[in-house]
């Protein structure tokens, strides 16, 4: 094929790139009618969704960074990541406080490639300046400890997320797997408006049926799940979602992040559980909560599971005594595709199969994060 055809070709929407309709583009476009090669309009098409991730903001909603080396940097470099949302260690306040001052030494070690998210627009800048933005917080708030002030503290120290509950039952309600469903105390109605006054985001991901509702209700500004899936997909999952909680969220502005676990999405990782599966977790969100409610989320390190080192020994038993059987843990956790560290760009792709237009693509890469966090996140 020549080049003036190659050009008009590599100019054609996704929706173009069909055999009928690029035949008929280009009998058009050109003096006569031309053979109609599949294979290259195939690759041109994935080309232009290449095009279309190297170009869009990318925001995973929950990256575990523990263990963070070189190697970390180098999965960045191929991420095509803009920014994420660090999962940091939560056990106490000096816990909390010594993990935000660690990364804060950490990203100013490495200025050329990190930038400490603040606000929405430090990821735009990140973008622009080819660094990674991220936005420090906790999956759980046992680092608040018994005083509302510590909120401020951390605040104060870098915080813009946090999880009200993990599992189990702290301070602030109960979490997802914990037996009774009690929902949010008083005290943790105070924490969720002295975040909302601060600008901290309210994270349900892990919460309980009764505490994601009152998360949702109590909150003045749009709480999120940034790391979670569908119950009408995975039934019964104490990490899952409902229709209603997810129609709830989204109505308030909030954004609920898919999670790339396999076990978390679907019964059989090693199996039935795919790539296609984790898609229909996000069609299903799309069509409940609306194309500007959701996104992506990993839940663990940028290389992945098994470029970390996780094995059936490390990984797997141990959570069979830390995680109740509800939880329903399998081995292996990881869904191929989503275990590395393009990742989304995989998901870009099935979308883009799917007839998700360009635009819709970009929301859920990344610009739906963007807008959540230009609502609730303070300059």
């Amino acid at each position: 094929m020549d080049k003036k055809r190659r050009d008009f070709l590599k100019k054609l929407p996704f929706s173009m790139l069909l055999p009928g309709a690029v035949l008929n583009s280009l009998s058009s476009e050109l003096s006569s009618p031309v053979p109609f090669d599949d294979q290259l309009a195939f690759e041109l098409h994935e080309n232009n969704i290449d095009e279309l991730y190297k170009k869009a903001i990318i925001i995973d909603g929950l990256v575990i960074p523990r263990g963070w080396n070189q190697d970390s940097f180098k999965a960045l470099v191929t991420s095509g990541y803009t920014g994420f949302g660090a999962s940091l260690a939560s056990k106490n306040l000096e816990t909390a406080l010594r993990a935000l001052g660690d990364w804060q030494k950490r990203i100013g070690n490495h200025q050329d490639k990190l930038l400490h998210a603040k606000t929405s627009a430090d990821f735009i800048r990140a973008k622009k300046e080819n660094k990674t933005a991220i936005l420090f917080g906790f999956q759980n708030a046992t680092m608040i400890e018994k005083s509302i002030d510590n909120i401020d503290t951390l605040y104060d120290a870098g915080t813009r997320w946090i999880q009200l509950t993990y599992n189990q039952r702290n301070l602030l309600g109960d979490g997802c797997t914990e037996r009774t469903n009690a929902g949010l105390s008083d005290f943790g109605i105070e924490a969720v408006h002295r975040m909302n006054e601060l600008g901290i985001i309210v994270d349900l991901s892990h919460s309980g049926r009764q505490t994601t509702n009152d998360g949702i209700e109590f909150s003045k500004t749009g709480a999120c799940f940034n790391h979670s899936m569908c119950e009408s997909l995975y039934k019964n999952h104490p990490r899952a979602k409902t229709d209603s909680q997810i129609r709830a969220m989204a109505d308030k502005g909030g954004v609920m992040g898919i999670i790339c676990l396999g076990y978390m999405i679907g019964p059989d990782p090693g199996g039935e559980t795919t790539l296609k599966t984790y898609v229909d977790h996000i069609d299903h969100a799309v069509k409940v909560g609306g194309i500007d409610h959701v996104g992506v989320a990993a839940d663990f390190a940028i290389q992945g599971l098994e470029a970390t080192g996780a094995t059936r020994e490390n990984w797997y038993v141990p959570r069979l005594t830390r995680f109740k059987p509800s939880y329903q843990v399998r081995w292996p956790p990881w869904i191929p595709e989503l275990d590395k560290p393009n990742r989304y760009l995989q998901v870009a792709k099935v979308l883009d199969k799917r007839g998700y237009s360009t635009g819709d693509i970009e929301k859920i890469l990344g610009k739906n994060w963007l807008r959540y966090f230009d609502d609730v996140l303070k300059p």
